[in-house]
């Protein structure tokens, strides 16, 4: 079944191109029957994983509970001509989704257009007060912002950027396969890679080695909030975050990061997967241990395996008998640690503005203090904002003569106590009062569309568990090991993807982790899986000792 342009907005082939498939027994008229595999959810890592198993010959349907596909990566469309991203707003780390691409006989630039954005994005300090980078991947022009704030700090970019460089090639291996058992922390390649990270220290410790200026240190760590923590809390490894930027780029995809979604279902439907939308699904199927298929409302569909995209703390407990989830039971997942949440406006604004960059970033004055009041549940007094204006790079997301503007707020997740109900309109007054830092006093008096996100709006309308819009927080805890597995221990048969499972949040790191779990799940059926990383090297004595070491410091 094709996704008609009526449904969703998008134009994508509605005839796939059926591929050969592997067989599975016989049917009953003893045909071969293909194996079939049901994908729960059609965000990013859904889709990912729907690409890569179509590509392998399996039957593959994928059941989206809403009717437009992305996930939290999805366009919204406006009948004004506006078009807002609803999460994700720029794009990071191709190299990974290229790799997916080629694998399954396509190429993401022919499916999606890519921009390189230089500036990057703008960052504002002092809550408005302090000094403007425009951070750039040009290094010489990137020593020269840096050293309005430090000039000792601009010195040592170089050597911050080449430390990051080897840190990420020595973790890459560990980002690039699953951890069943606490026995995979002391694998080989783990524990080469340990004394480059540093697990006991925060990412701001980490960056006191390179920048002594509290504003560098933040230049380099508020990419944190990418995965919803503070850089006073997130482990040392996410100082590559602000590494991939400078080293790889930042991409603005033409029509914002629900294209790339689009560009992956067209070609899973060229491969012969199905996309069914509006089919929420009501439990996974078990027979024992083994999941067998899913329940729906149209009724039950059969299956010889099934990856599960949706949101863990939102969907474990509801798809996945309690008793078959002793490591995440429902009371581990109530007492889990998780990421921020975010207070979004999406505005469709009257009117240019050649005076904001593509994206902006304006930090609270008192930074820390903004992020100890979310982490305490409470409401931030002096909020951080980001802002995001696409039509600075592509006109496509407005009407002529307007803009698409989206203001995201850190906010904390429904596990304090605010009450959204009484809080948003305030706190979205606020948040309008801010843009008069950036230069746009009236800016409610060209409001042609509006649309408001709490995180109430977060848990109950895009079914996010606790509101939490980076999913579990990443910390040495819930890391690794410590996450939800790709292949969902207690069980068998049944594969997850997305932020909450291994290796994390963010984009790149969702599609990494839909190439592993297919690449276990093509294994379980004796199928060739999709090796992404070398063959461990044997790791010395003294090598292992001071990895085990640094494990435990």
């Amino acid at each position: 079944m094709g996704i008609s342009l009526q449904r969703t907005g998008l134009d994508w082939p509605e005839a796939p191109v059926q591929a050969a498939r592997p067989e599975s027994g016989r049917g009953p008229s003893g045909e071969p029957r293909p194996r079939h595999v049901v994908v729960i959810g059609a965000g990013p890592g859904g889709l990912a994983s729907a690409m890569l198993l179509a590509a392998r010959g399996l039957k593959v349907t994928v059941l989206e509970r809403d009717g437009v596909i992305g996930g939290r990566s999805r366009t919204l469309e406006t009948p004004q001509g506006y078009r807002f991203d609803l999460g994700p707003t720029f794009f990071l780390y191709p190299r990974i989704l290229e790799e997916i691409f080629t694998t399954c006989g396509a190429s993401l630039a022919d499916e999606v257009r890519m921009t390189r954005l230089d500036p990057q994005y703008r960052l504002i300090f002092g809550g408005g007060a302090g000094p403007v980078v425009n951070a750039t991947s040009d290094l010489d022009r990137m020593e020269a912002e840096i050293a309005r704030i430090d000039p000792a700090d601009a010195r040592n970019l170089r050597r911050f950027l080449a430390d990051n460089r080897r840190k990420l090639e020595a973790f890459r291996p560990v980002l690039e396969r699953g951890f069943a058992t606490a026995s995979d922390l002391f694998a080989p390649d783990m524990l080469r890679a340990l004394p480059q990270l540093r697990p006991h220290l925060s990412v701001d410790t980490e960056l006191s080695r390179y920048f002594r200026d509290p504003r560098t240190r933040l230049l380099f760590s508020f990419q944190t909030k990418y995965l919803g923590m503070s850089p006073f809390r997130c482990p040392s490894l996410f100082t590559i975050l602000s590494f991939l930027e400078y080293e790889h780029g930042v991409f603005h995809p033409e029509g914002g990061c629900g294209a790339v979604a689009a560009g992956m279902a067209r070609v899973a439907q060229r491969l012969g997967a199905e996309i069914r939308l509006n089919t929420p699904v009501e439990r996974i199927v078990f027979e024992g241990r083994r999941a067998r298929g899913v329940d729906t409302a149209a009724g039950r569909i059969d299956a010889d395996a099934v990856v599960m995209n949706a949101d863990f703390a939102h969907a474990a407990p509801r798809l996945i008998p309690d008793a078959l989830r002793r490591q995440w039971s429902d009371r581990r997942i109530e007492k889990a640690r998780y990421s921020c949440s975010t207070f979004m406006l999406y505005l469709g604004v009257e009117g240019r503005f050649p005076q904001l960059a593509h994206h902006t970033v304006l930090l609270a004055e008192e930074y820390r203090r903004n992020l100890a009041e979310i982490e305490a549940g409470q409401v931030p007094s002096e909020p951080s904002f980001y802002l995001h204006n696409p039509v600075a790079t592509d006109p496509s997301m407005a009407p002529p003569g307007h803009s698409a503007l989206y203001l995201l707020v850190p906010v904390p997740n429904l596990r304090g106590d605010a009450d959204w109900t009484a809080h948003a309109p305030e706190f979205r007054a606020a948040a309008l009062r801010r843009l008069a830092t950036l230069g746009i006093p009236d800016i409610e008096s060209r409001i042609r569309f509006e649309r408001m996100v709490t995180p109430a709006d977060w848990q109950d309308e895009f079914a996010v568990g606790y509101g939490a819009t980076f999913n579990l927080a990443h910390d040495l805890r819930q890391m690794l090991n410590f996450r939800p597995g790709n292949r969902f221990r207690d069980t068998e048969s049944l594969y997850l993807v997305g932020g909450g499972t291994h290796p994390g949040s963010g984009l790149p790191v969702i599609y990494e982790g839909a190439r592993i779990s297919t690449d276990l799940l093509l294994r379980d059926l004796g199928l060739p899986g999709t090796p992404t990383r070398l063959p461990d090297v044997p790791v010395s004595r003294a090598e292992r000792e001071a990895s085990e070491k640094e494990m435990m410091a």
